[in-house]
């Protein structure tokens, strides 16, 4: 009984320091492809957590939701951009995303008076 609880326990970590890791890296993966299956890949392993939880209904919403619709939303967005745009292109649109989040970060978003 004690090994059971124990192999739990360490799967459970596992779980934990894979989704942290494939968080880290689809968010500071340069190349857009990688980010974006390794997204689906970290919203099957939310999947197996939110299971692991005993929260079945919210699962089925994350396999639904999180790894299929988005992914497949994500892949088509990619399919679209890796199509229409050569590579100055994809250089400049980087440059344009990464200030506006940093714009972001800063708040230049919020109107003071």
């Amino acid at each position: 009984m004690e090994v059971l609880m124990l192999v739990n326990g360490a799967f459970d970590l596992l779980l934990a320091l894979m989704l942290i890791g494939v968080a880290w890296v689809v968010l500071s993966s340069p190349d857009l492809f990688r980010a974006v299956v390794l997204f689906v890949v970290f919203g099957l392993l939310m999947t197996l957590a939110w299971v692991r939880l005993d929260a079945p209904d919210i699962a089925l919403a994350e396999v639904a939701i999180g790894a299929g619709l988005t992914g497949a939303l994500l892949l088509s967005a990619w399919a679209r951009l890796s199509r229409y745009s050569d590579k100055a292109d994809q250089n400049a649109g980087d440059a344009t995303a990464q200030r506006a989040v940093e714009g972001i970060g800063r708040g230049d978003h919020i109107k003071r008076e």
